[in-house]
């Protein structure tokens, strides 16, 4: 009969457990003046800058330091298992000699993706001070075969006292006389910091933008995972259904998009160009535009070259840059054979995009004056949390409970834009935010809508050519693409 080990079970509360908020605030001139939503209650430590007429900057501080470190055992790289999992290490780490806890915790429901319990199992606490005694532990465990890490206890997710770091720009289209645009630097393919970008064109002010494909080809990590239009061309598809950031001149709005692009022979065939600027999948048709910034992905595919009017100008050997002017037909597998078939030297392919609103149901005209950003996850909608974790792929305890560095936007009744980005990983100094406590800072800031973009060690944001915050890898991080806030010529 085997013996169940019950080491010590602790449920710790979470502090979105209720998912409770202040009213939506009206656009107001400085920051609410009602009690920061996270932490314990009082009125946070602000400082506010006008950047340019409707620009302003504010650096916000909230709480203190109460949290320390424990140890985490990890299986597999998780440190979150089923009961039973957790059963056997408590186990395991009792018999090697030390008094271990497991912790029991409810991972949130959101939006479109239920709740759920998991358990830890974790050693001793410590004070920030004696973190090197954490690590001694780790490196017992180890030696007797039991994974392990020191693991920051303000980084779980578990009620916190903070603190918080945030700077927000907000710009309001009734007084600002610039641009909102999007960028993705010299090139799609390639990853660059937001302040190269951001001087390229003398921008105000510049945040990252969604995220990138790290699981690529090396060559192509600055690829957008999601939608991408830049001066109104569209340069990376949209994952339909997925919330983006769309930008028109001053102006700014939240809504979910999808994206189709055709490719038309002039004999009549018809295929789906089912990527822009990436690295194609078996049997994909992917087009590539100068924007690339550099040479098309080599495989066993053929390359039609499309002049301006959409007349094939050339058959190619994948694997040669895309001259300007030109756009590039890239066919793997089935798709190989329709260019092959459909796409010959003297053939006209017309190739149309459009990228849908899905709240609206209407197309969104491509404009010189629109860009839209990719954001991700998104956090409120009509003015209540409303996270989309499992649509957008990032379901799991980690991205939806953990604490991270965020940077979000948001757009208010009014049509303010919202920019924050939150510090994090760096324990006694800012604790970052985890995706309720994202949602509960923009609806606090007024947000009517507002989206999570890329986070962790590519947020940033800088102001003229300073980064203004703290980026949690300790230095700058290439990205994707940027939001730039840009004055008048």
């Amino acid at each position: 009969m085997s013996r169940r080990l019950i080491v010590g079970v602790a449920t710790l509360a979470l502090t979105m457990t209720t998912l409770t908020a202040p009213a939506l605030a009206d656009p107001v001139t400085g920051l609410p003046s009602s009690s920061f939503p996270l932490g314990e209650p009082g009125i946070s430590k602000t400082v506010a800058k006008s950047l340019a007429p409707g620009v302003d900057y504010f650096t916000l501080r909230h709480g203190q330091s109460k949290d320390g470190y424990t140890v985490s055992v990890v299986v597999g790289g998780n440190d979150a298992f089923s009961e039973a999992t957790a059963q056997s290490q408590a186990q395991a780490v009792q018999e090697a000699g030390f008094s271990p806890t497991i912790v029991k915790f409810t991972r949130p429901a959101v939006a479109d993706f239920p709740a759920a319990d998991y358990f830890m199992v974790r050693l001793g606490n410590w004070p920030l001070e004696k973190k090197a005694e954490a690590g001694e532990v780790v490196k017992q465990l180890k030696d007797a075969g039991i994974g392990a890490k020191v693991d920051f206890l303000g980084d779980d997710g578990f009620q916190t006292t903070g603190p918080w770091s945030v700077r927000i720009i907000t710009i309001d289209p009734r007084t600002f006389h610039g641009s909102l645009r999007s960028s993705i630097g010299t090139g799609v393919a390639k990853r660059e910091k937001v302040s190269a970008m951001a001087a390229s064109v003398k921008a105000i002010a510049g945040v990252n933008g969604g995220f990138f494909d790290i699981h690529t080809l090396t060559e192509f990590r600055g690829d957008p995972t999601g939608i991408s239009v830049v001066g109104g061309k569209l340069l990376s598809e949209a994952v339909s259904g997925r919330a983006g950031l769309v930008l028109k001149g001053r102006t700014a709005r939240v809504t979910e998009l999808s994206s189709l692009v055709v490719a038309r022979a002039n004999d009549g065939a018809a295929v789906a160009v089912t990527g822009l600027n990436r690295v194609p999948k078996p049997d994909e048709l992917v087009m590539y535009t100068e924007e690339l910034g550099r040479a098309t992905p080599v495989d066993d595919g053929v390359e039609v070259v499309l002049d301006a009017s959409g007349k094939v100008t050339g058959v190619r050997d994948p694997g040669a840059p895309v001259a300007r002017g030109t756009r590039v037909l890239h066919g793997v597998g089935a798709a190989s054979d329709w260019l092959w078939e459909h796409a010959g030297e003297t053939a006209t392919i017309k190739v149309t995009t459009q990228v849908t609103d899905l709240r609206t149901h209407k197309a969104i005209p491509l404009t010189p004056e629109t860009n839209i950003i990719g954001g991700a996850i998104g956090l409120v909608r009509g003015g209540q949390i409303s996270i989309t974790a499992f649509r957008d792929g990032m379901a799991n305890v980690n991205m939806i409970l953990r604490r991270h560095p965020r940077t979000l936007a948001g757009v208010t009744k009014s049509g303010k834009l919202i920019i924050a980005v939150v510090d994090g990983r760096a324990p006694g100094t800012t604790v970052g935010a985890s995706f309720f406590e994202a949602a509960q800072i923009m609806r606090w800031l007024g947000a009517r809508d507002a989206v999570n973009l890329d986070g962790g060690g590519s947020s940033a944001m800088v102001i003229g050519k300073k980064v203004v915050n703290h980026p949690s890898d300790g230095v700058e991080r290439g990205v994707g693409d940027a939001l730039l806030i840009v004055g008048q010529p």
